[in-house]
């Protein structure tokens, strides 16, 4: 009896794996292993969830136009070239589909987001690795990457699993390299926890340029991983293209007023903006300090640290050794660091918790 096969390239795809919330024993205890916010989400968009409770028999406005709005006046863009999506992820995978296929080329760096060979790979492209810079992004291996097979280039910046970060110098050199063909998407899942000073000038150049799209989250420093809502911005011909791919009614009716009622908080991203940027300087001060016992972190401008491992304690030992603590990490051997762990920021007692906990199993393993 025949079976359906499926497509070769759908089955070369790692599925994703997401950060764990339990120990192997089954216990929950802190996780520090998704970039969640710490300390949870604005009371406003709460309340804005709440309210929605009234409405559940009801579809959500496939067209998100309440959400688009509320962006579209925060950032001063125009609504209508403003996309929306199950998280940003949807998005990302959007994006492929709607430009790349079969036989093109698909680029994104060395230690990238892992959905970015996933969007790749699902739709039959060839995914091209270009290789970091000390876990940084290359722009200038990039661009050698680029052939007349290549139709989009990822870059997340932040850069996750990495939180290094390419200033808008390096951005504008990356756009002003490439073919007009080719889709330059910037993924700004982070962005919100740069200073001011530090925009890297992504969404200028959606405002203008017709192959550039920006992607943003209200996952992360808006605390509302658990409603899965993206979005992002690019030029109008771009827009109709993802939009004849996006699912319909994407976003609920409780996300999309949360979503909302999160735009209007600036107050609560300011406090979570200022939170992460104290610990996370903290902590990297601890990961110095056992620098001699050969742990190194990558710096890092978004809500978490790449903590490298190259001594006598692995990372993997670590991993462990921080669960039997209480707290979970993300070990990631299956995106090529083996030797580290990144460590998102949470509140001020986990914070402390665990580079305490890294102490004490330097201390063990010396």
């Amino acid at each position: 009896m025949t079976a359906p096969i499926p497509k070769p390239w759908i089955m070369a795809i790692a599925p994703y794996i997401p950060g764990r919330s339990t120990t192997d024993d089954g216990r929950k205890v802190a996780k520090l292993s998704s970039n969640e916010n710490p300390l949870g989400t604005s009371p406003k968009a709460r309340q804005a969830f709440v309210a929605a409770q009234l409405s559940l028999e009801r579809y959500p406005d496939a067209s998100g136009a309440i959400v688009r709005e509320a962006l579209a006046e925060k950032h001063g863009l125009d609504p209508q070239r403003i996309i929306y999506g199950n998280g940003s992820d949807e998005i990302l995978h959007l994006a492929a589909g709607a430009f790349a296929g079969p036989g093109d080329e698909v680029i994104f760096v060395h230690y990238g987001f892992a959905v970015y060979e996933i969007a790749a790979r699902r739709v039959g492209a060839v995914p091209v690795i270009a290789p970091d810079k000390d876990y940084a992004t290359d722009v200038d291996a990039i661009l050698g990457h680029v052939t007349d097979k290549t139709r989009i280039v990822y870059i997340a910046n932040p850069n996750n699993p990495t939180g290094t970060y390419s200033p808008a110098s390096e951005i504008a050199r990356l756009h002003a390299g490439l073919p007009g063909h080719v889709l330059l998407v910037i993924d700004q899942a982070y962005a919100e926890y740069l200073d001011p000073q530090d925009d890297d000038g992504g969404m200028a150049l959606a405002m203008t340029a017709p192959n550039v799209l920006v992607t943003r989250t209200f996952s992360k420093i808006h605390g509302l991983a658990a409603e899965r809502i993206g979005w992002g911005y690019a030029s109008a011909a771009i827009i109709e293209a993802l939009h004849r791919i996006r699912l319909p009614f994407n976003i609920t009716i409780a996300g999309q007023n949360a979503a909302v009622a999160a735009v209007g908080d600036a107050e609560f991203v300011e406090h979570t903006r200022s939170h992460n940027a104290t610990w996370r300087a903290w902590f990297a001060d601890q990961i110095a300090a056992m620098g001699n016992a050969g742990l190194r972190a990558v710096p890092s401008k978004a809500n978490f640290l790449l903590v490298l491992f190259e001594g006598a304690l692995t990372a993997e030992a670590a991993y462990k050794g921080l669960m039997d603590a209480g707290y979970i990490v993300r070990w990631l051997p299956g995106q090529g660091l083996p030797h580290g762990l990144r460590i998102t920021i949470g509140t001020e007692e986990e914070t402390r918790g665990v580079a305490a906990a890294l102490r004490q199993l330097v201390e063990k393993t010396a």
